[in-house]
C-alpha cells in the first residue's frame, strides 16, 4: 500500500497547479487584475494601472491625476476612454483633456494636433474659444531666440488675432491680446537684429529695407526708436562705427504671472503654468 505520507507533497502540489492554471494561462490582464500589479511613471513613481474600469471612472482618475499635475498619467486615462470607449459621454471631455496634457507636457506639436482635431469634430463645442487660445499658446510656447525660426510667433498672432474677431466676449480675449503684444515685440526685435546683421556686414540697402519693414509693421514696438535712429543714420552715411552691441536692444519674453487663467473643460478655470 502506498505510503500517504509520500502522497502528501504530491496532492498539495497538484492542488495549487489546478488553482493557479486559470491565472496562468489567462493571460497578464488576469495576472494584473488578481494581483494589482502596477505601473512606473516617467519620474519612477508608482501609479495605479486599473484600465479595466467604466468610462465614468476612468475620467475621475484621469482628473484627478490632472488636478495636481500628473499629467503623464492623467493623459492614460484619458487616452483609455478614447481607445476603450469612443462613443461615450465622457469621451469629449477626455479628447480635450488628452491635449491640455500633451501641452503641459511640453508636447506642442502634438497638442495642437489634438486641438486641431477636437476642433473639427466638435465645431460647435462650448470650449473652442479656449481650443483656440490653447491653439495660439502651443505656438506662442515654441517661441525661441530672435535669431532663429519666427513661424511660432507669426501663427499665434494669426490664431489670437482669430479668436479676437470671432470671440471677442471670451474670457481668452484679453490674454490673446497680451500675447498679440508680445509676439509683435519678438517679430520687430527679429527684424532689427537681421538689420543690425546687415549693417555690421557693411549691406547697408539691405538694412534700411528691413528697418522700413519694421518700421511699417511695427511702429508701435519698443525697438522702434532705435529702428528709426539707425535708419536716420544710414540715410546720413553716417552708419554706427562703434560695436554694434549698444544698438541690440534687451530681447526677451517676460515671464507671465499665475493671474492669466485658461479654462479647463468647457467650465473650470485654471492659472497657466509657466
Amino acid at each position: 500500500m502506498p505510503s500517504t505520507t509520500s502522497s502528501a507533497p504530491l496532492f498539495r502540489c497538484l492542488f495549487c497547479i489546478v488553482l493557479l492554471a486559470p491565472l496562468l494561462f489567462g493571460g497578464c490582464a488576469d495576472l494584473k487584475k488578481n494581483f494589482g500589479f502596477t505601473s512606473i511613471d516617467e519620474e519612477g513613481n508608482v501609479t495605479s494601472d486599473d484600465l479595466e474600469l467604466p468610462a465614468k471612472e476612468l475620467l475621475l482618475q484621469g482628473m484627478s491625476d490632472y488636478s495636481v499635475g500628473k499629467y503623464f498619467t492623467a493623459i492614460e486615462f484619458f487616452e483609455e476612454i478614447l481607445n476603450r470607449y469612443p462613443f461615450s459621454p465622457e469621451a469629449t471631455l477626455a479628447e480635450l483633456k488628452a491635449a491640455d496634457c500633451s501641452y503641459h507636457l511640453g508636447r506642442y506639436q502634438e497638442a495642437l494636433l489634438l486641438y486641431e482635431e477636437f476642433e473639427n469634430r466638435h465645431p460647435t463645442n462650448e470650449s473652442i474659444p479656449y481650443v483656440l487660445f490653447q491653439r495660439g499658446m502651443s505656438n506662442f510656447k515654441q517661441i525661441d531666440r530672435i535669431d532663429r525660426d519666427t513661424s511660432g510667433a507669426e501663427k499665434a498672432i494669426v490664431l489670437f488675432r482669430q479668436l479676437l474677431k470671432v470671440y471677442p466676449q471670451s474670457p481668452y480675449a484679453a490674454e490673446a491680446g497680451k500675447r498679440i503684444t508680445t509676439a509683435s515685440e519678438f517679430l520687430a526685435d527679429h527684424e532689427y537684429a537681421v538689420a543690425t546683421f546687415y549693417v555690421r556686414s557693411e549691406k547697408y540697402d539691405q538694412a534700411k529695407v528691413r528697418l522700413d519693414y519694421l518700421l511699417t509693421m511695427y511702429p508701435k514696438s519698443q525697438v522702434a526708436g532705435k529702428a528709426a535712429e539707425l535708419k536716420g543714420r544710414l540715410e546720413a552715411g553716417d552708419p554706427p562705427r562703434s560695436p554694434l552691441a549698444a544698438w541690440f536692444p534687451k530681447l526677451r519674453l517676460p515671464r507671465w504671472g499665475a493671474n492669466h487663467t485658461e479654462a479647463a473643460g468647457s467650465s473650470t478655470v485654471e492659472s497657466v503654468p509657466e
